[in-house]
């Protein structure tokens, strides 16, 4: 790997963009969209900018899950099988990404993008509150959550997304609900993929290093902010990140 510019000014920016994903990623998700990025703008390889995200990505949802925990939004007990299968899904997806190639999901991801925000675009208020669920807890953690997880440690950007929208539309939880859920999830599925990208070497502990300071700090923000924020704001805010995602992984495609 060639010699990467390790300067304090790229440092300084790979934290700041840390810090907007870890407030972003608390809220809604996406804040890969930022953090991946910066990385390959500072010439991060790719797969290592995959590892060196997951690094500090875990930080940020583990300093967001103990918030939630701590401010009883979200209960251990609650939780913890659908962390172990989001866990198990996640190291196979890290697993996976290691040997196969990962556009095999250009088609797959841009329609799943879509139909979440199409969801929050239509979906009628009452559904950014809770409401009887549509799949029983052993077929979500069946099914959507390992799933979800696979996607993560395959490649990442959007998960907290995908998790809300599973809980609102499966699970039928509100909305800032879901949110406070999604945190420890993604938690589970970043530790996963970590562990396998630490097992590869494929990522740089320096880089990774300065970028978690960022993340305690904006996951901290973001939690804070979920605690007392409009459902409807959360709701507008999953939309923009949405189309945000589309266009970036539209051009990605076109340029790849």
């Amino acid at each position: 790997m060639e010699a990467l510019d390790l300067s304090i000014t790229v440092l300084l920016m790979l934290c700041l963009a840390a810090m907007a994903a870890g407030y972003l990623d608390t809220l809604v998700g996406g804040g890969g969209l930022i953090t991946i990025p910066a990385l390959l703008i500072a010439g991060v390889p790719p797969i290592f900018a995959l590892g060196t995200n997951k690094l500090q990505a875990v930080v940020g949802t583990a300093t967001a899950s103990a918030m939630m925990i701590s401010r009883r939004k979200v209960r251990f007990e609650q939780v913890s099988m659908m962390m172990l299968v989001a866990f198990i899904g996640s190291l196979l997806g890290a697993l996976a990404v290691q040997y196969v190639d990962s556009q095999a999901l250009s088609i797959m991801i841009p329609v799943v993008i879509v139909g979440i925000a199409v969801y929050f675009v239509v979906a009628p208020k009452q559904t950014l509150e809770a409401r009887e669920p549509r799949i029983s807890p052993a077929a979500y953690n069946a099914s959507a959550v390992p799933g979800i997880g696979f996607y993560d440690g395959m490649f990442g950007p959007g998960t907290g997304s995908f998790f809300v929208l599973a809980g609102v539309s499966l699970r039928g939880q509100g909305v800032v609900d879901a949110t406070a859920i999604a945190k420890p999830l993604n938690f589970a599925t970043n530790l996963a993929s970590l562990l396998v990208f630490v097992v590869f070497g494929k990522l740089l502990w320096l880089i990774g290093g300065v970028m978690m300071v960022g993340q305690i700090i904006g996951a901290n923000l973001g939690a804070r902010t979920l605690l007392t924020i409009n459902p409807v704001v959360l709701r507008y805010l999953i939309i923009g990140v949405c189309f945000v995602m589309l266009i970036s992984w539209t051009l990605t495609s076109a340029t790849g």
